[in-house]
C-alpha cells in the first residue's frame, strides 16, 4: 500500500478507538458510542416559554453539554475538541432517528477456524466499495486516530457537496503500519469511513481537502476479533498473536495492517478486529 492511500490491498496494509488504561495511559479516540454513555438525564431539559423558544434554547443548551462532555473526555487523550465541533457532535447524536442506527460494511464469511469452541479467525470476503478517508500525522498515535476521526465527522455531518447528514457506518477502520520487524507503529495513521449503501454510487465530495474518496477492490481479510483497548501495544501483541494461528503467515503479512472499531472504547468489553489482507 502506498501510503498516501488506504485503499485495502494485498500489497500492503479504524482503529480505530481507544479510552484509558489502569496504568493511567492513554489511547484511541472518541466515537458515538462515548454519547451514548452520556444519559438522557443530561442531554434533555425542560424549557420555558414558547415551543420553538424552548426547543431553539434546548438544543443550543444540549450543544453546549455534548461539547463539554467531548472536551472533558478528550483531555485524557491529550486531545483539544475545537468549539467548531459542537455542531457535528450535536447531529451525530441527534440524527438516527435518534436510535443511532448503524450499517454494517457488508462481507461474505467464506471459512471460519475455530479451537476448542474459540473462532480463532474468519476468512471474509469484501467487495469493492467507496470509502472516504484521511491520513493524520500527530505527535502521538491517539492524537493522530481522534484528529482523524472529528474531522470525518464533519464531512458526514453536512460538510460534504450533498450538504445531508450521511449517517454513520460500522466498522471505523484505522489502517497502520508497522516496521519490518512488526514492533514499532508509525504515527501516520489513515481512519476510514464506508460511505452508506445509498452514496456508493455516487459518494458526496468532501469540503475537506484531505479527505480523499476512494474505491478500495475486492478484497480477502482475514480477521480476528479481540476486546480491550486499542493501543499500540495491544495491537503489536494483536498482530504478533494473528500471525501465529494463520497456516501460512507468510502469505497474509505485510508491513501494514487494520484495526476495526465496532463499540465505545469506554465500555467495559470493547470490541475490536485486526484483520490481515490477502496478497495478491
Amino acid at each position: 500500500m502506498e501510503r498516501s492511500s488506504c485503499s485495502m490491498n494485498g500489497s500492503g496494509g479504524l482503529d480505530g478507538i481507544g479510552g484509558g488504561t489502569d496504568d493511567g495511559s492513554t489511547y484511541g479516540m472518541i466515537t458515538l458510542e462515548d454519547l451514548e454513555s452520556f444519559s438522557e438525564d443530561q442531554q434533555s431539559d425542560s424549557g420555558t416559554g414558547s415551543v420553538e423558544e424552548g426547543e431553539t434554547m434546548e438544543d443550543e443548551e444540549q450543544q453546549d453539554r455534548l461539547l463539554r462532555y467531548w472536551q472533558d473526555a478528550a483531555r485524557g487523550h491529550q486531545v483539544e475538541v475545537p468549539r467548531d465541533m459542537a455542531e457535528p457532535i450535536h447531529q451525530i447524536t441527534s440524527n438516527n432517528d435518534g436510535q443511532h442506527n448503524r450499517e454494517t460494511v457488508p462481507f461474505t464469511l467464506i471459512t471460519r477456524k475455530e479451537k476448542c469452541g474459540d473462532v480463532l479467525y474468519e476468512k471474509r470476503h469484501y467487495e469493492k466499495a467507496q470509502w472516504a478517508c484521511i491520513t493524520v500525522r500527530e505527535e502521538t498515535y491517539e492524537q493522530s486516530i481522534c484528529y482523524g476521526f472529528m474531522r470525518l465527522m464533519k464531512y458526514i455531518c453536512q460538510q460534504n457537496s450533498s450538504g445531508s447528514y450521511l449517517g454513520m457506518t460500522i466498522p471505523i477502520l484505522t489502517v497502520i503500519r508497522t516496521d519490518e520487524s512488526h514492533s514499532v507503529l508509525s504515527r501516520d495513521v489513515t481512519v476510514a469511513y464506508y460511505l452508506p449503501t445509498e452514496y456508493q454510487a455516487q459518494p458526496p465530495l468532501p469540503s475537506d481537502s484531505d479527505i480523499r474518496i476512494e474505491e478500495w477492490p475486492a478484497t480477502i481479510v482475514y480477521t480476528r476479533a479481540f476486546a480491550g483497548a486499542t493501543n499500540e501495544v495491544t495491537i503489536i501483541n494483536e498482530i504478533n498473536t494473528m500471525a501465529e494461528v494463520l497456516n501460512s503467515p507468510a502469505v497474509h503479512i505485510n508491513d501494514s495492517f487494520i484495526v476495526a472499531g465496532y463499540t465505545n472504547p469506554a465500555a467495559a468489553n470493547r470490541q475490536n478486529e485486526i484483520w490481515f489482507l490477502e496478497r495478491h
